[in-house]
Formats: structure tokens, C-alpha cells, sequence
């Protein structure tokens, strides 16, 4: 009797983290972007209209400092020159505050803004958020918007490595669609 019991506790203990763990709905390619407002590193505010006629690379990561965010931004700062020619802006976000966003974009030379999203709210949005109660954190998401606002690439399987080459390889097929 003591095993049904826990049994059945711990399936109801499995049940409502798996609950507590599901983010909203992911955009899809062709969806109007989700909107949003939040304040960067330096305390400006940053809205999905301030890029409008831009293509933004939108992305969302777990935390500040650790080794496969740092990894990541490190590739976006190094690439940025070849996604500005391309016409993009890079964007990141994190559930971490502006103070530790700061500290981030600093130690690494980041050039690019890194939103507070400290309520969680944008990941959520995105489907990109991880909640389990307590502790909530960014899935390292990425999300390729065009000009007009609308998604043209959504990225769920992101290699840090890799992936700064991946949207521009990307964007330069979208682009030469565009003309």
C-alpha cells in the first residue's frame, strides 16, 4: 500500500512539473513576431517596433556568464559586422537583470543589446521560456524576424558554436529572395 501511494504521489509530483515546465505557444514561420518591451543592459528600452525595416535575430538564452551563453554572444559580437552588412540587428534575451546583463556585455565586449525579461514574460510569449516554478530560465531559442515583423526562421536545436554562421548563411538566402 505505502508503494501505491508514492507512486502515486511522485506521478502527480511528474504531472505538474511537466505542467509548470510548458512555455506558450512557439511562433511559427510566417507568424506576426510577438511584441515586446524591454529595458537593455543600459537601461534604454527596446520594443519589436524600434526595428521595423530591419531583420532582427532575435535571441533568447538561459543565462549570463555560463559557458555555452557566453560562447554563443561571443560568436554573434565577432559576426556582427557580417549580419549588419546583411542588414540585421542582434538582439538577446534572458530572464537574468539589466545589473547582470551589464556586467555580461562588459567582461565580453558585447556590442549588441541584452533585454532584462525578469518577469518572463517575452519567453513566454515566444515559447521559449522554462518554468518550473520557482526557477525560470530562457530555452536557448533563436528567432530570425524580417522587416516587416513577421518570423522567417525559428531555430530550436542551436549549436553555440555554430550558430552565429548559421543565421547569416540563412539570411543571405533570404535576402537574395528578396530581390
Amino acid at each position: 500500500m505505502k508503494w501505491l501511494i508514492l507512486f502515486g504521489l511522485l506521478a502527480s509530483l511528474m504531472l505538474l512539473v511537466g505542467q509548470m515546465a510548458r512555455a506558450g505557444e512557439l511562433p511559427r514561420v510566417g507568424d506576426a513576431a510577438p511584441d515586446f518591451e524591454l529595458a537593455d543592459q543600459n537601461g534604454v528600452k527596446h520594443s519589436l517596433q524600434g526595428y521595423a525595416g530591419k531583420w532582427l535575430v532575435l535571441y533568447f538564452y538561459p543565462k549570463d556568464d555560463t559557458p555555452g551563453c557566453t560562447q554563443e554572444a561571443c560568436a554573434f559580437r565577432d559576426d556582427l559586422h557580417k549580419l549588419t552588412a546583411l542588414g540585421a540587428q542582434v538582439v538577446g534575451i534572458s530572464v537574468d537583470d539589466s545589473e547582470s546583463h551589464a556586467e555580461f556585455a562588459k567582461k565580453y565586449h558585447l556590442p549588441f543589446p541584452l533585454l532584462a525579461d525578469k518577469t518572463a514574460a517575452v519567453a513566454a510569449k515566444y515559447g521559449a521560456l522554462t518554468n518550473l516554478g520557482l526557477i525560470k530560465f530562457a530555452k536557448r531559442y533563436t528567432f530570425l524576424i524580417d522587416p516587416q515583423g513577421k518570423v522567417a526562421k525559428v531555430y530550436m536545436k542551436v549549436e553555440t558554436s555554430k550558430h552565429s554562421t548559421e543565421i547569416i548563411e540563412d539570411l543571405k538566402k533570404l535576402t537574395e529572395k528578396g530581390k
